[in-house]
């Protein structure tokens, strides 16, 4: 019994535990917990600009959209009392193929132009207008100045705002430390929507129209 009584003790006093871990380990465990922590953040930080981006061109593809879908109707009001003015017609017809197609494409410097071919095209169609009191007299007519009116004011509108998401998103993934989380994750700049010198400043429709 006393032989027993003498293993087991001995067995006892062999058998040891760690009861501290050493300092640098705790301090690289939560450092690194922290740096996942704050990746997260700015991970998360950086999608909701990718997002509002996303949301900004949506509204914008929408009522591009609708002022697409307006057009035709606008130009074959027209044509039942200008039926002289067939280039001016096709032009706007065409630069309205062009925005369709850049817009498909999501290609914003072709967009941009082919924007302000249209707003171009549509000021000489309502400065040609003014010569032709019928048209101007047509319910349908007038219908068509205020539905498109507000559609080219709702776009200049959403446009701004869209600008104003791309650069808040283009400054924020060259900032640090957002930059390391973009180059990592793959989070890139978004173009501006930007129309060409001629057309830079919203047409006033209303005002062509009276």
């Amino acid at each position: 019994m006393i032989r027993l009584n003498a293993l087991s003790y001995n067995s006892s006093t062999h058998t040891q535990f760690p009861t501290t871990m050493n300092p640098f380990a705790i301090t690289l465990i939560v450092a690194g917990t922290l740096l996942v922590l704050y990746l997260v953040v700015i991970y998360n930080r950086l999608v909701n600009l990718k997002h509002n981006v996303g949301m900004a061109w949506s509204n914008i593809d929408v009522l591009l959209k609708q002022r697409h879908d307006e057009l035709p109707k606008l130009v074959e009001t027209c044509k039942q009392y200008m039926s002289y003015e067939r280039a001016t017609l096709e032009a706007v017809m065409r630069a309205r193929q062009g925005v369709a197609d850049a817009q498909k494409r999501g290609d914003l410097p072709a967009l941009g132009a082919a924007e302000s071919q249209l707003r171009l095209g549509l000021g000489q169609l309502f400065a040609v207008a003014e010569a032709y009191p019928e048209l101007r007299a047509s319910d349908n007519f007038r219908h068509l100045e205020t539905r498109i009116t507000g559609l080219e004011n709702a776009i200049a509108d959403r446009r701004e705002f869209y600008n104003d998401s791309v650069n808040m998103n283009n400054v924020r993934i060259e900032q640090f430390p957002d930059v390391l989380a973009a180059q990592m994750f793959h989070f890139g700049p978004f173009r501006l929507l930007e129309f060409t010198d001629p057309e830079k400043r919203d047409v006033d429709l209303a005002r062509l129209f009276r």
